[in-house]
């Protein structure tokens, strides 16, 4: 805690060393959209486990708090994914670095200049609907909704520690291990800049499709999926929105569910890598620190599976029939 206080407090202090600023920009603009895609995982499964609760997700999303929160989602995922390209950039170009300070400039200009048009399309898709809908914060729902996500996240850290102080009685694990970077650091290294130069067309081409051609007041207002021609007749439900764009083929491929799927995984992963980064600068209790670790990975890995079987659950059975169909001989 002194560390992260002591963080804090110099980056305060440093009276606008871009470099500086842009290290802490990234980490919170980083955890910002790890906790939106930690909610947002969850939530979708829910259109297929859970309709009801998907439809109360969505109405929560609809309130004016989390319309707020939706434009600094929208902020922090494209200054990270700018800023996250710059790092990658430098990294593998180690000549370039005395550009640092013009790059980070160049990215904070570069954020702004996407942010005011897409922030303003957003403004003018918010408006429309509250002028119609009234403005309702929704304060018992949300406050109901998200306390059951705090308590799953608290509950999920103290099961981690409580393995890790069970794991510490084994003689000889709490030994201290000093040297060179593990084969697993240095593989995660390298995936944290492939996946973050992945991801990027992949996030900015949902933000389009999702936050922008269509926004999430769009998902109850009848409206047909965009990328898809299915449903000329459909109720306005949240979870047949999230059925008609996953039922979507392209060249005999789920199309949707493939991207969905590659942007859950990859976004998951380089999320909660980052967030251990950040654990590891900042906690060094050995016992704490082992277990938010396991933390982290066990909800990492929770949620790859269960977002893997929200997408395969749904695939209509006559696909299945016709994968499985032996070859016909001719």
């Amino acid at each position: 805690m002194a560390t992260l206080v002591l963080t804090v407090t110099e980056t305060l202090r440093y009276r606008g060393k871009i470099g500086q600023w842009s290290w802490a920009l990234h980490r919170i603009s980083g955890l910002g959209t790890l906790l939106f895609l930690f909610l947002h995982v969850i939530d979708t499964s829910w259109a297929v486990f859970y309709p009801d609760l998907y439809k109360e997700a969505i109405a929560v999303y609809q309130s004016p708090l989390f319309t707020i929160g939706e434009f600094g989602l929208v902020a922090c995922v494209i200054y990270h994914a700018l800023n996250g390209f710059r790092i990658v950039l430098f990294d593998y170009r180690p000549q370039w670095w005395h550009r640092q300070a013009y790059a980070a400039k160049v990215v904070l200009v570069a954020t702004l200049v996407l942010l005011i048009p897409t922030w303003a399309i957003m403004f003018i898709g918010t408006m429309n609907f509250y002028q119609t809908a009234g403005l309702d914060l929704k304060l018992p729902l949300l406050i109901s909704t998200q306390a059951r996500f705090a308590l799953g996240i608290v509950g999920i850290l103290a099961a981690g520690i409580v393995v890790s102080v069970i794991y510490s009685l084994i003689p000889g694990v709490n030994a201290s291990k000093q040297g060179k970077a593990s084969r697993f650091d240095r593989f995660m290294w390298v995936f944290m800049r492939v996946s973050g130069v992945i991801i990027i067309p992949l996030v900015f081409g949902h933000l389009a499709m999702i936050h922008l051609i269509q926004g999430v007041f769009d998902i109850t207002a009848h409206n047909i999926p965009v990328g898809t021609t299915l449903g000329p007749n459909i109720s306005g439900t949240a979870p047949e929105f999230v059925a008609l764009r996953w039922n979507t083929m392209f060249a005999g491929v789920f199309i949707w569910r493939l991207y969905d799927a590659s942007l859950g995984a990859l976004a998951i992963v380089h999320g909660f890598n980052g967030l251990r980064y950040v654990v590891n600068d900042y906690v060094h209790d050995r016992i704490i620190n082992r277990g938010m670790n396991i933390a982290l990975f066990c909800t990492a890995l929770g949620l790859i599976i269960v977002a893997t079987f929200a997408v395969i659950s749904t695939v209509p059975a006559s696909t299945f029939q016709v994968i499985t169909q032996p070859a016909l001989v001719h």
